[in-house]
């Protein structure tokens, strides 16, 4: 049985001033030389530029940590608050190349095994690991993921709204696939965050309305190859850069934080960052998620490891420190060990999140441990 956390704050949002700890980065774990691509051990396979249409998918929940607490938001909205359900998944990679499952069975299959988990909530959001688009030119790297455009009308159809481009693969076929793949996923129905056009667009939060919340989703990338793919604005007469947001930016993304808290009911940061197989969280993380709390986060929720990591309470907020592989090939045990990350907001802004155990079971299908447990109320 998950243990359980109450705890009780303010019904007024307190923004309090972010302090900065400044942690040193390892080169394995992130810049522009020196990182480590294990990709989780998996073989490289050429990526592909064709893709299919969809059939199913097998996801799996049981929950691996649960805590209640309170996010204590501003009231931005008219009308009456209901409850809400959020939930999240870490690394989704729907290309064929990567994962001929897809071609196989159809797009479909990557979130069939969910049993329409993701259609029953209020919000559902992932890191989209792979480049959505059919142009650009290859990079130079060990592993290119594109993913398949025709694909992701099934993301849609399962139940996904928002999907993070902030991390190590949105860049694989260079700044003219990021920008045309933002318009993508736009035009599938999805609502992309962390990457653009400049780095404004990049930093700029994502709005959702649900039951009387205002909703801000910010996209950050802690993992990039070389600073060029980092976004960047015009300025001394050089043109805008497209690219993703710096999640190594302290000052940056804690500015993103304070700014979307201004605008929203409930701000939930989805991060891409160090290190792949760590199954803990490290201090980086902590200090730069103390930070995004402090500064009006409640949510945050990372990914890039390639391994599952805990679910805990930081300052009374629920932070998914690493949700793991998701919709990806099934390499190795550990690899395929994964989860879905349940939020549920109560009317009067008590949140109790848990994680809902799942496993890959075979390439690009995810299935829910126990179908049965679809909340976060503790067994008994």
């Amino acid at each position: 049985m998950s243990s359980v956390v109450r705890v009780r704050r303010a019904t007024s949002r307190i923004r309090l001033a972010a302090t900065c700890l400044l942690v040193t980065l390892s080169a394995a774990c992130v810049g522009a030389t020196g990182v480590s691509r294990v990709e989780d051990g998996g073989p490289v396979l050429a990526s592909s530029t064709t893709a299919t249409t969809a059939p199913s998918a097998t996801t799996a929940s049981t929950p691996a940590t649960t805590s209640t607490t309170t996010p204590a938001p501003t009231t931005t909205t008219t009308q009456p608050r209901g409850p809400l359900v959020i939930h999240a998944a870490g690394d989704l990679n729907i290309d064929p190349g990567y994962i001929p499952a897809l071609v196989a069975n159809g797009y479909d299959h990557a979130l069939a095994g969910l049993d329409g988990l993701f259609t029953t909530d209020d919000l559902t959001l992932v890191n989209l690991e792979c480049t959505p688009s059919d142009v650009g030119v290859r990079q130079d790297r060990p592993f290119n993921f594109r993913c398949g455009t025709d694909g992701l009308g099934a993301l849609t159809d399962g139940g996904v709204e928002v999907v993070s481009l902030a991390n190590n693969h949105a860049m694989d076929y260079g700044p003219d696939a990021l920008v045309d793949g933002l318009g993508q996923v736009r035009a599938a129905g999805l609502v992309p965050v962390g990457a653009g056009a400049d780095r404004t667009s990049a930093f700029a939060p994502a709005f959702v309305e649900r039951n009387g919340w205002r909703i801000a989703v910010v996209g950050f990338g802690g993992v990039y190859l070389a600073t060029n793919w980092l976004a960047t604005d015009a300025a001394d007469g050089l043109a805008a850069q497209p690219g993703i947001s710096d999640g190594l930016d302290l000052d940056a993304t804690t500015a993103a934080v304070t700014a979307a808290a201004a605008d929203a009911d409930l701000v939930i940061v989805t991060v891409h960052w160090c290190c792949e197989l760590e199954t803990t969280p490290n201090a980086r993380n902590r200090a730069h998620t103390e930070a995004w709390l402090a500064a009006g986060a409640d949510i945050v929720i990372g990914h890039h490891q390639h391994r599952l990591q805990p679910l805990e309470l930081v300052d009374g907020h629920p932070v998914a420190w690493g949700l793991g592989n998701f919709v990806w090939p099934r390499f190795s045990a550990a690899g395929s060990d994964t989860a879905v990350a349940r939020i549920e907001v109560a009317p009067d802004g008590a949140v109790t999140a848990c994680l809902l155990d799942a496993t890959i079971v075979s390439h690009g299908h995810p299935t829910l441990d126990d179908p049965t447990r679809r909340t976060c109320a503790p067994a008994g």
